[in-house]
């Protein structure tokens, strides 16, 4: 740690602040940024906050840090100076244990029972799913199952870890046990998890050999998934509660499934619209005609005006896809695309030839053109 850190201005108080006031902020820091809170935490911060609590509570060591500074503590903000002090091992503690052990009595934190005289329940894990699906399934939604290896409680113990639980003797169900070290400042204590129950308080007679003692297991499970009509390539569905198991009972972790979503052969996609070409003769530009436009919602007939150039774009109201998110349907637009024949026989050429060398508002060109050329 560096030996310049400002412990004042990581609780976000003054330096006259009060004992009640240095309480105060650790205790809205810590909900906020405690690895249970799923939302917010962040185990970095929370260490941050956390060390300077400790040091930032003790009177004496308070004012051993205003004089010397965080140097004084070597890195540990649990420094000797005032002989006696009673440390604590918040990273390893749970947000209700933590906040009990400052203020006393029992808050709510962020899931699960307090690690002190009993199993601490824990939240599963959530998982990533990559999943490719084709055009037509995004558009339209559809049924799909993927495989993955998932966490589950031991249905041999029941999640429990093993049979005939009894209070550890170890830690006397506590679940903490504290270590007392003599230093050149005086005796050090510091509380830390059981390292025979891990913090449980219990221990069994018999281990679970299913689950070696955690109440869990991995295997392969088969999830069924319903993708709603209108997903787009790069989106995410979040599937709660199907992810692996909590240990000791706690709850399910959630399962995260994202998309990538196949290029279609005619078709183009931007949100709701979709763009299609239609190829168009240069008769058909030059005279109009009657075209079928295939769109994703059925093929529909369309007046191509006469004239139209290439790259012209036509709009079909309510012919994109139908986003079942926000109920509403986007837009298909045709686009122009004029073929240039490649291959003329003679009689072509001369009516091209003539053509060229004719107004281009004689209709009488155009229909001679059109006549040999359908």
């Amino acid at each position: 740690m560096a030996s310049n850190k400002d412990y004042y201005e990581t609780l976000g108080v003054d330096k006259s602040a009060s004992t009640q006031d240095i309480k105060s902020a650790f205790r809205k820091l810590a909900k906020k940024y405690h690895p249970d809170n799923k939302e917010t935490g962040n185990e970095e911060k929370f260490k941050e906050i956390s060390e300077a609590y400790q040091v930032l509570s003790d009177e004496q060591k308070r004012k051993t840090y205003d004089q010397f500074g965080s140097g004084a503590f070597d890195g540990t903000g649990q420094g000797g100076f005032g002989g006696g002090f009673q440390g604590f091992d918040f990273s390893d503690m749970g947000l209700d244990d933590i906040l009990s052990q400052v203020f006393g009595g029992g808050f709510s934190g962020f899931g699960g029972r307090s690690s002190r005289g009993g199993r601490r329940q824990t939240r599963g894990s959530d998982m990533e799913v990559a999943m490719v699906i084709t055009f037509e399934e995004a558009v339209y939604g559809t049924e799909k199952s993927f495989d993955v290896n998932i966490i589950d409680a031991c249905d041999k113990c029941n999640g429990k870890g093993g049979t005939g639980e009894r209070t550890c003797s170890t830690c006397g169900g506590t679940g903490r046990v504290v270590e007392q070290r003599q230093s050149l400042f005086g005796i050090f204590q510091q509380e830390s998890a059981c390292p025979n129950c891990g913090g449980a308080g219990v221990d069994f007679t018999s281990k679970c050999t299913n689950c070696g003692g955690d109440g869990i297991v991995k295997h392969k499970r088969t999830i069924k998934l319903r993708i709603p009509r209108g997903l787009e390539d790069g989106d995410t569905l979040r599937m709660p509660g199907k992810g692996n198991a909590g240990m000791y009972g706690g709850p399910r972790g959630d399962i995260y499934i994202s998309f990538k979503v196949k290029k279609h052969e005619i078709y183009e996609r931007n949100g709701r619209d979709v763009y299609v070409k239609i190829p168009l003769t240069i008769t058909e530009a030059i005279l109009g005609c009657k075209k079928e436009i295939p769109t994703i919602q059925g093929t529909i007939i369309a007046d191509i005006p006469a004239g139209t150039q290439n790259g012209d774009k036509f709009k079909f109201r309510g012919k994109g896809v139908d986003d079942e998110k926000t109920g509403r349907k986007g837009d298909a637009f045709g686009i122009a695309d004029i073929i240039i024949p490649t291959k003329l026989d003679r009689k072509q050429k001369e009516l091209i030839k003539e053509l060229s060398d004719t107004k281009l508002d004689s209709y009488d060109v155009f229909k001679t053109y059109n006549k040999y050329t359908n």
